[in-house]
């Protein structure tokens, strides 16, 4: 493991009881979050039912994935946060991976989340995680895209602000919806819906990217 993606790791053990306590409900009070859910979870259904959330954090999707038909399961590759997932959302299969190496056969998914778990990766990571995500879903099945709008630069937290203030800190890179889409692209999936929030103070745009796996569904 690199240092970068210990340190995130790290960083996000220390993080963990903080999102059980202060993302309770969240999804509740954003619309287009529940909307982006609830057309993956109709339009995955067609292919399959078992599906990852990649990045899963506290598992705080899982149980709303489920109750709309889907059969979810949770990565991480922080072990509090997965820890954290199992007390607070049993009854779900959970692992401890990097995006980069999933513990997924090949084509074994309907669908993928990734909800802003995709802002982490390195410049030099990101073909091999995209990559991996084409691996694990089938032809015709889906992957939904939570991102943060910026330029790909890396971004670091001020001492100021809640993680700094929690003393870690850990790199996130806000890509372009145009690099998003090409780098689907080149890994094999097709644009089906691109969507976006107005930004909200010093915040980024909050963008959204559902993508259709290519090829034949018969293989």
């Amino acid at each position: 493991m690199d240092a970068s993606t210990e340190e995130l790791r790290d960083a996000h053990n220390v993080l963990s009881e903080w999102y059980a306590e202060n993302l309770v409900g969240v999804l509740e009070s954003m619309p287009v979050e529940r909307a982006m859910l609830d057309l993956f979870a109709e339009l995955t259904l067609t292919v399959g039912a078992e599906v990852a959330d990649v990045g899963c954090g506290t598992g705080r999707l899982l149980p709303y994935l489920a109750d709309r038909g889907l059969s979810p399961r949770g990565v991480d590759l922080s072990p509090g946060m997965v820890e954290v997932a199992r007390r607070e959302h049993p009854g779900f299969g959970y692992a401890v991976a990097d995006l980069r190496e999933l513990p997924f056969g090949d084509a074994s998914l309907a669908g993928v989340v990734c909800w802003y778990s995709l802002i982490f990766l390195a410049p030099d990571a990101r073909v091999r995680a995209f990559a991996e995500l084409a691996r694990v879903v089938r032809p015709g099945g889906y992957l939904v895209a939570a991102f943060k709008h910026g330029d790909g630069t890396g971004h670091r937290n001020s001492p100021g602000s809640r993680v700094g203030s929690l003393g870690i800190d850990f790199d996130r890179y806000w890509l372009s919806a145009r690099e998003m889409e090409d780098r689907f692209t080149a890994a094999g999936f097709a644009l089906v819906f691109q969507g976006e929030t107005p930004p909200e103070d010093a915040e980024p745009r909050y963008g959204y990217m559902l993508v259709r796996k290519t090829g034949s569904t018969n293989a």
